[in-house]
């Protein structure tokens, strides 16, 4: 069962938000100011941390600082009546999970809770139903596909699919898209046995690599731009989409 602490002045006031949450499985323990929560840090970790962020003595901030001090891991869920931008980035910026502005109600919290302590293993779950939803119709697509722009999409949602899998830990699953791509390949193969050489007959098909500094290099030297060319040998898309946020 997971053990959450709660840290607010008003915590008496909240016994409903805590009976109701106690009855999904999670159990509390709860303290009324910054000091006590402190010493409970110490003693033990928890699974997740509501913070108040207005509350006499240490404030919510303060506490913050000194929880991540002392447990960098711990996730912490800072709440507050104040809306001012400079204390949310000040919260997000002491690398907060979450941040919720009173009055919150016991839905939110648990909403709060499931993102934290289950948020991967819901994902996992979408993404499994997700795919063994559409095989069939991949299976179905890959079939009848006719021109290499087909081929191109079909390629991106099997590499959408395996990416998101590869987040999680459905092996049996991983597998399954292993031998669905295995079939596509075999297709493609056939595809550009048929299609290959009439590639060069007309101008119906990708930019071929010979083409490259001829259409898109050459325009721009002409133009007088700086151009930078990086030639990387056999580079694959998902690769490709790896690198892509850092160049």
């Amino acid at each position: 069962m997971p053990n959450i602490l709660w840290v607010d002045d008003e915590i008496d006031m909240l016994k409903g938000h805590l009976l109701f949450l106690e009855g999904k499985g999670y159990a509390f323990d709860t303290c009324n100011n910054g000091i006590d929560a402190l010493e409970l840090v110490v003693e033990r970790p928890f699974d997740a941390v509501f913070l108040d962020e207005n509350m006499p003595g240490l404030s919510g901030l303060e506490t913050l600082e000194k929880m991540k001090a002392i447990r960098p891991e711990m996730p912490i869920v800072m709440i507050t009546k104040s809306e001012e931008e400079q204390i949310m980035e000040m919260a997000i910026g002491s690398k907060i999970e979450d941040y919720l502005i009173k009055p919150v109600n016991p839905n939110q919290v648990l909403m709060s809770l499931k993102k934290i302590l289950e948020g991967k293993e819901l994902v996992t779950r979408a993404t499994t139903r997700g795919y063994q939803q559409v095989f069939g119709k991949l299976t179905m697509e890959m079939q009848g596909l006719q021109t290499w722009e087909e081929w191109a999409d079909f390629y991106k949602q099997l590499l959408r699919w395996e990416l998101e899998l590869d987040q999680g830990n459905e092996e049996g699953l991983k597998g399954v898209l292993s031998n669905q791509k295995k079939e596509a390949n075999e297709l493609f193969c056939r595809f550009m046995s048929n299609q290959y050489e009439n590639w060069f007959k007309t101008t119906d098909r990708p930019m071929l690599s010979h083409e490259v500094v001829g259409h898109l290099i050459a325009p721009r030297i002409r133009n007088g731009e700086k151009v930078f060319f990086v030639v990387v040998d056999n580079l694959r898309y998902d690769q490709w989409l790896a690198i892509k946020p850092k160049v």
